[in-house]
């Protein structure tokens, strides 16, 4: 029996890389979006395409703005993206997106009876986010089995991470073997919106030195080609 799932794309590299490792254990993959007031929406564009070339069974876009707050280069137009590596964590981290994205799959994922949710979080080759480490998501998966019917009623949930330990160039890799087709994804902070990526923020440039560890040609399109 095909076991449903919900899976967290965002249109970029690692969750189009998550949703390729979902449905190649099987799952039958709802894949939920959030529109939360980022700087361009050239990455929700890149979750339909994704979802589309991947099979997921569904893809919703839920709306959420946290612009409202702010507090983030990437939900503050007064707050510049950073054109250089910084100590510490980045201005382009956003207060408590993941914990609001998880939550989200949990609710679809007790609607769909399904027991996995998916999240393209990493570990090794990021920018330094506190909702990306290991401690994080054991806390809310232990969390979610306790704050939920299907859990209680004998259905533990797991939130599953599989890119946490995984270098970019080793997550391309994979992804590439599981036929994900990399030109369609947008991962730049403050892409165009054509999805052409800018460059220099930090994930183009964490984006870029993983194609280039993994030996695979960078099919991304920036704006200054």
């Amino acid at each position: 029996m095909t076991k449903n799932a919900v899976v967290l794309l965002s249109g970029g590299l690692d969750s189009a890389t998550v949703l390729a490792m979902a449905r190649a254990q099987g799952f039958a993959c709802y894949a939920l979006s959030v529109d939360y007031g980022q700087r361009h929406h050239a990455e929700l564009a890149a979750a339909r395409r994704v979802a589309k070339m991947l099979g997921a069974r569904e893809q919703r876009v839920i709306n959420i703005d946290l612009t409202g707050f702010g507090g983030s280069a990437l939900t503050d137009n007064n707050i510049a993206v950073p054109q250089q590596p910084t100590e510490g964590i980045p201005l382009t981290y956003v207060p408590a997106r993941n914990t609001i994205m998880l939550s989200l799959a949990l609710a679809w994922a007790e609607v769909l009876q399904a027991q996995d949710i998916f999240i393209g979080v990493n570990a090794v080759d990021y920018s330094g986010y506190p909702d990306c480490r290991p401690a994080y998501i054991e806390a809310f998966e232990r969390m979610a089995n306790l704050a939920t019917r299907t859990a209680i009623e004998g259905h533990p949930l797991t939130i599953n991470a599989p890119l946490l330990y995984l270098s970019k160039a080793e997550i391309i890799r994979q992804g590439t073997a599981l036929g994900v087709d990399y030109a369609q994804t947008v991962s730049c902070y403050q892409a165009d919106e054509s999805g052409r990526a800018c460059g220099v923020c930090d994930s183009c440039r964490l984006r870029s030195a993983g194609f280039t560890g993994a030996g695979i040609d960078d099919p991304t399109v920036y704006r200054s080609a």
